[in-house]
């Protein structure tokens, strides 16, 4: 059978032993030696899901045509899969590379995630475009037209949450449906300036976290190690702002209000305390009520997200109770279902 993706792999693994293909990129590829100095080749298997690790002994049948692979190459890899205590077992193990049609496939994930992430950045438009503020939403539209693709290819984290190719796109979504809902919910709220805030608000992960065109491993950079996403992100609305305020715009912008300058501030503070802490990476607290929602709108879409993925993949350590997965301070208890009438 044709695995849709290594999550798939996994869990049908996790049962028994299963046979067949799963189309990924080789992350890592390294040999390692065991205690008693038995070598091994350790491949790291990626997709925009999850990665998992395989040995592949020296005496093994396979072991020359995987010992040819190389940490980029995009592969198919058929074998007999079964995890147990130690991990992902392979045997009888095959891989060839990957069709330009399947490495597109494979790049963009399963099918329901390809779904997922269309429909989130839909609904990013959707939202741009129901901006009312004339200055947020030219600015909010320049961020999409010009950094379209880099955006919709770029993680929302390394890990923790949506750390995934396109999970930017994914976050993103979820921040502004949260933001709407609090803005219905508390009507005083400036929805333009809160909606905006959520979409620049971890732009500069475009620059932290971004995957190239054609892997699925993320590089680590050194702008992004001295810097981070909330300078990155600072400077992308001061310099996309600079670039959309022509001479005709200045003059037509000049009778609004607020103020066009006092209506940029607020945005860089937005994106400035997202956080919520200083000890979190915000260089200041959150100061108006916009970015306090904000704040809320974007912790509350992470820790969902971990939630996800906790229910998804943690073992159960008692009935109904699975074990703590970080950064949730606690063991997790599966949720209630709704009511069926």
């Amino acid at each position: 059978m044709k695995f849709e993706s290594l999550t798939q792999l996994t869990a049908e693994a996790g049962k028994e032993m299963v046979q067949g293909t799963v189309f990924a990129q080789v992350g890592q590829h390294n040999t390692r030696t065991t205690k008693t100095g038995k070598p091994y080749l350790e491949i790291v298997l990626t997709d925009v899901g999850g990665s998992v690790t395989i040995k592949v002994w020296d005496n093994a049948p396979w072991h020359p045509a995987f010992s040819a692979l190389q940490a980029g190459m995009a592969v198919a890899v058929t074998g007999n899969w079964q995890v147990n205590q130690y991990g992902m077992d392979a045997t009888e193990l095959d891989a060839r590379p990957l069709t330009p049609d399947e490495e597109e496939e494979m790049l963009a994930g399963n099918p329901e995630l390809r779904r997922k992430q269309a429909e989130d950045w839909a609904y990013i438009g959707t939202m741009v475009e129901s901006m009312a503020d004339p200055r947020l939403k030219t600015l909010s539209q320049a961020l999409l037209e010009t950094f379209g693709a880099r955006f919709r290819r770029s993680g929302a984290a390394r890990s923790v949450h949506h750390a995934r190719r396109g999970g930017l796109v994914e976050h993103t979504a979820g921040v502004m449906r949260n933001a709407a809902a609090l803005c219905t919910c508390y009507p005083a709220l400036n929805r333009d300036l809160v909606l905006a805030g959520a979409l620049f608000h971890d732009c500069g992960k475009m620059w932290e976290n971004a995957y190239e065109e054609h892997t699925l491993v993320m590089p680590f950079t050194e702008s992004g190690e001295l810097l981070g996403h909330i300078p990155f992100g600072l400077e992308l609305i001061n310099k996309l702002w600079s670039r959309v305020l022509t001479d005709e715009r200045r003059e037509e912008w000049k009778a609004l209000e607020p103020a066009s300058d006092l209506v940029r501030l607020h945005l860089l503070h937005l994106v400035a305390s997202h956080h919520g802490s200083l000890e979190f990476g915000s260089p200041v607290l959150p100061k108006t009520p916009e970015a306090l929602a904000l704040h809320h709108a974007d912790d509350l879409d992470a820790k969902m997200e971990i939630l996800a993925q906790a229910y998804a993949g943690q073992p159960e350590i008692g009935k109904r109770i699975l074990q703590r997965k970080m950064p949730m301070p606690t063991n997790l208890v599966l949720p209630l279902p709704s009511f069926e009438g």
